[in-house]
């Protein structure tokens, strides 16, 4: 499935703005200037600059224009609000990533992986851990499950690499929602042997629930996180 002209224009501008070509508290070009500059529709544009705001990029302000209110951080941000590879928040954030697999199997589904994940019992399953280093250290341990019926072909390597890049360009699924919670666990046997945690005993931990643009659930992952490197973000928008 081709990418529309919109997400392009979204992902272009979304690079400028955490490069800070336009910095913190200024004005976007007008909406004139970014059709002409990028050669659509107004509604394109309007489009992009709508799920911008949604991500907590810009603002709208009546009568003045689109302020930016992006403010990059200190610490590595995962944002909880959107959908983002491993890769994708490597690159927004400047750090260098790498992916090791320590597990890749079939399995199905039993009664209490089921009764986890949501998954139907009997469903063949891809079972993947991962961890995922930051500028040379382990600092994420992911737990990813996979329906295998809808992600054909799978293999570590492809796991080494970005998943998510795989489904979209090579099966042409559209990754749509994600249900999400996070916690803070204490840090298992596993994560203290994979991870370099010190003198931590704990992680946060996000879990959630994958959707395709045919409402089904495709993956559950589990992401455990050093609680010293990482600031989760989300964006609010108060309804009136």
């Amino acid at each position: 499935m081709p990418k529309a002209k919109y997400e392009d224009i979204y992902h272009n501008l979304k690079e400028k703005l955490e490069n800070e070509t336009w910095p913190y508290g200024s004005l976007l070009p007008s909406e004139n200037t970014l059709v002409s500059v990028y050669e659509c529709s107004r509604n394109t544009i309007r489009r992009a600059l709508s799920s911008l705001a949604e991500e907590g990029y810009i603002q709208s302000i009546h009568g003045k224009g689109v302020r930016v209110i992006y403010q990059p951080l200190e610490r590595t941000a995962f944002t909880v609000g959107g959908i983002e590879s491993f890769q994708e928040t490597a690159r927004r954030n400047h750090f260098q990533p790498a992916t090791k697999v320590i597990q890749f199997s079939v399995v199905p589904a039993d009664e209490a992986m089921a009764k986890e994940t949501g998954f139907a019992m009997g469903e063949e399953l891809f079972f993947l851990r991962r961890v995922r280093c930051i500028d040379g250290k382990a600092l994420i341990l992911d737990i990813n499950i996979f329906l295998k019926a809808l992600v054909p072909g799978l293999t570590p390597e492809i796991a080494e690499k970005s998943i998510y890049e795989y489904i979209e360009n090579k099966l042409g699924m559209q990754i749509v929602t994600s249900k999400r919670k996070i916690t803070v666990e204490r840090a298992s046997k596993t994560d203290r042997e994979c991870l370099d945690l010190g003198d931590y005993d704990c992680l946060a931990v996000i879990t959630g629930q994958t959707f395709n643009s045919d409402g089904i659930m495709f993956e559950y992952t589990q992401s455990r996180h050093h609680p010293d490197y990482f600031c989760f973000q989300d964006t609010a928008i108060r309804k009136r």
